[in-house]
């Protein structure tokens, strides 16, 4: 199966850069990589009212991107603790 290309919205980035310690950037940022192989993990949840979005667990932040099949990508949209993803996700 190829890879899907992984694009991060200026946002997300910003997000990632925010986080507290720097174990926590380079897991999320090994979580976000692995995304470009298989785009729909074990314990990837799809998101509600949101087309093609989905929501990933690392540790205690969750990242919620979109999947798109047909042009093979996928887009991170958020980055944050999940206290603050899981309100405003829709």
């Amino acid at each position: 199966m190829a890879g899907y290309r992984l694009l991060i919205k200026p946002s997300a980035g910003k997000e990632i850069e925010a986080l507290g310690q720097k174990k926590d950037r380079q897991r999320i940022v090994n979580r976000i990589a692995a995304l470009a192989s298989e785009p729909r993990p074990a314990g990837s949840e799809k998101l509600a009212g949101a087309e093609g979005r989905y929501r990933i667990r690392q540790g205690q932040f969750r990242i919620v991107y979109a999947v798109d099949d047909a042009r093979r990508t996928i887009e991170v949209v958020k980055v944050g603790h999940r206290r603050e993803v899981n309100r405003g996700v829709t």
